[in-house]
This record gives C-alpha cells, sequence and structure tokens, in this order.
C-alpha cells in the first residue's frame, strides 16, 4: 500500500510546474551572474536556489492541510521575527531599512518575505470554511486585521514597498470569499479620496519624505526629472532596457549599462533591466510567458483544490506573485515608482527565493490531495 501510494505521489506530482520554477530560477542566477559577476553574488544565489529546492520538496510532500492546522504558530513565529529584526542589535540597517538579519554564509534574511506565507495560510484557514453567503463586516474586519499586524511592523522598518506586496494576498481572499459588493466599492471611492489627501498631508507634516516624494514625480513628469539624483535609478534603467534591443547584446563587450555599473542594484530590484539588455525584446518576452505558464499552472491547481482552503492558498499565492512581477518590471520600465519589490525566482536574495519556492512546495502539496475528500 505504501509503495502504491508512493507511486501516486511521483505520478501525480506536478513536474511541468517544478521545473519550470526551476528554469525561470537558474535564468536569474545567470542574469545575475551578468550584473555581479563577482563571485560572491551568484553563488549565494546558487546555494540559496539549493536550500530552497530542498524546502519545496519537503513542504510539497508534506500534507498542507496539517501545516494549514499549525498557521497560528507560523503566524505568531513570523510576527516574533518582524518585532525581532526591529531591534538594533539583532536587525541590519541597510539603505536606512532595518528588515534584515544575518545569515552566516548566505548573506541577509528578511522576515518581511517569510511572513507572507504564513500570512496566507492564516486568512485561507480562517475564510476556508464553507461559505452559503456573503462576508460579513465582521469578518471582513478580522482579515485586514490579518494582515495589518504584520503591515504595521513592516511599516515600522520602515519598508513600505514590502508592506504593499501583502495587499493583494487579501484582495484576492476576500474577492474569492464574496465580500460585499457595496464594500469593494465603498474601499474604492474611500481610496480614491484618501490615498491622494493622506499624500497631500503626508507632505506637509513631513511624514512623506523628499524623496518619496521625487520617486512619485518622476513617473507624473518624467521631463522635467532630474536624471542626475532621484530619478536616476528610473532612467538608467529605461535605457538599460532599450540598449537590448531586439535580442540583446553581448555581455563582455557591449552591456554596459549593468556591467559598467551605470544601473543600482542590477542584481536585485532591477534583474528584469539586465535580462532586457542581455537578450533583448524576444528574451524579455520569453521569461514573461513564462511567468504567465507558472501562474495559469497555479490557477489550474487551484481549480482542483480538494477545499475550499487549498484553492484560497494558491489563489493567494498567485494573487502575490503577480503583482510582484507587474511592479518590479513596471519599476524597470519607468511606469511605477521605485519602491524596492524583487522580482520572484529571478531577483538575487535568499528571502525572496526561498518564500517562492515554499509557495511553490504548497501548490504542488495541495495538486498532490485533489482526489481526496
Amino acid at each position: 500500500m505504501v509503495a502504491i501510494l508512493e507511486h501516486r505521489k511521483i505520478r501525480d506530482f506536478d513536474w511541468l510546474l517544478t521545473l519550470l520554477a526551476l528554469a525561470i530560477a537558474i535564468f536569474g542566477t545567470w542574469q545575475i551572474y551578468n550584473a555581479q559577476p563577482d563571485k560572491s553574488y551568484w553563488t549565494k544565489q546558487l546555494i540559496g536556489l539549493g536550500v530552497s529546492v530542498g524546502v519545496m520538496l519537503a513542504v510539497a510532500f508534506t500534507d498542507y492541510r496539517k501545516l494549514i492546522h499549525f498557521a497560528p504558530v507560523f503566524y505568531v513565529f513570523g510576527l516574533l521575527l518582524l518585532l525581532v529584526v526591529l531591534h538594533p542589535s539583532v536587525g541590519l540597517k541597510i539603505n536606512g531599512q532595518r528588515a534584515w538579519i544575518g545569515v552566516p554564509g548566505l548573506g541577509q534574511f528578511q522576515p518581511s518575505e517569510f511572513m507572507k506565507i504564513p500570512t496566507v495560510l492564516m486568512l485561507a484557514r480562517y475564510f476556508g470554511r464553507p461559505r452559503h453567503s456573503a462576508l460579513t463586516i465582521k469578518e471582513t474586519l478580522m482579515g485586514i486585521a490579518i494582515m495589518a499586524l504584520p503591515v504595521g511592523l513592516i511599516l515600522l522598518e520602515p519598508d513600505a514597498g514590502q508592506a504593499i506586496t501583502y495587499m493583494p494576498l487579501l484582495a484576492v481572499v476576500l474577492f474569492l470569499s464574496s465580500v460585499r459588493m457595496w464594500l469593494v466599492v465603498a474601499a474604492l471611492v474611500v481610496g480614491t479620496v484618501a490615498i491622494p489627501a493622506a499624500y497631500y498631508v503626508g507632505i506637509q507634516t513631513g511624514v512623506v519624505k523628499a524623496y518619496q516624494q521625487e520617486r512619485i514625480n518622476v513617473i507624473l513628469d518624467p521631463e522635467n526629472a532630474d536624471r542626475r539624483s532621484i530619478g536616476y535609478h528610473t532612467w538608467q534603467s529605461i535605457i538599460t532596457v532599450g540598449k537590448g534591443g531586439l535580442t540583446g547584446t553581448q555581455v563582455e563587450r557591449d552591456a554596459t549599462q549593468s556591467s559598467l555599473k551605470f544601473l543600482p542594484e542590477p542584481h536585485t530590484d532591477f534583474i528584469f533591466a539586465v535580462t532586457a539588455e542581455n537578450t533583448g525584446f524576444v528574451g524579455s518576452v520569453l521569461l514573461l510567458l513564462a511567468y504567465a505558464v507558472l501562474l495559469t499552472k497555479l490557477i489550474h491547481g487551484a481549480r482542483h483544490a480538494p477545499d475550499r482552503t487549498g484553492m484560497l492558498v494558491i489563489m493567494a499565492i498567485v494573487g502575490g506573485l503577480a503583482f510582484q512581477i507587474f511592479i518590479n518590471v513596471g519599476m524597470a520600465l519607468g511606469i511605477v515608482p521605485v519602491i524596492g519589490v524583487p522580482l520572484p525566482l529571478m531577483s538575487a536574495g535568499l528571502s525572496a527565493i526561498l518564500a517562492t519556492s515554499v509557495a511553490i512546495g504548497f501548490a504542488i502539496s495541495i495538486r498532490l490531495r485533489r482526489f481526496v475528500n
């Protein structure tokens, strides 16, 4: 019987999803090498990738329902990490943000990336019960509270870019849980009025810093942005993308933007710009197509999930990944402000690739049990 069950696991394992994610990650490591040939960057990424694949397989072959049962434990542990990282003796301060914990041999670990998974599990656990009516206001507020706790701590780091990536997780879960339409309309109306008002008040009170204003102004009025200061990142990225042309440059001879360090943070925030420079429009489109197939496979897994909880887990993951892809590519193309959101499976960093691998592991685990009642 055990042999039969193991055979079914191997047979039903989502090999295409796994291989596609691995291919994107390996391709990303190549681009990290192109951006930062220094061995310390791409070797750490390879080590992180090896660790992530092992964790992904461990999650995939574990019954996701058992893991969701312990969601409160993971959630509280994640909140504790977000609290600990704020302490000056523990958290590493980089670019004005105290958001990392040092990991010997691997670089930095970012708790805010890890915390996305427990947040998804808690939301799916709470909203995963069979429903026969729309969400009540109390239930909606509970979902907001689940998300607000980690987001509030992340804003203290302060890391507004990372905090924003939590929004689609809640939005997808609420939408699929039949949130009342009047609440959606009210939220849109309030947001339309409140966001510009809060931005104006933030400028007047000094909460919104000058550099944050300039990053937004670069997008609103790019022609008049100072390309030597706050607009430098955006314009160098646009130049890098355009330099790739149709099929890309030859890195050793032609690539000047990334290899000669004109482009800031080429191995993290602007890895898509490096990809466009090295592989051109063709390579960039193929990468986006690979992401599209990856997301389609995840959605297919959600459609065949054995329960609502599993479906919500996968769809929240889809929403989070799609949002991060849009924001990161948008930063590279100069259509959204630079807010430091990594490109899933591509950007350098242990935390990001580990979190994405765990998410994919959950999706595979749910698919493996799609015939279980």
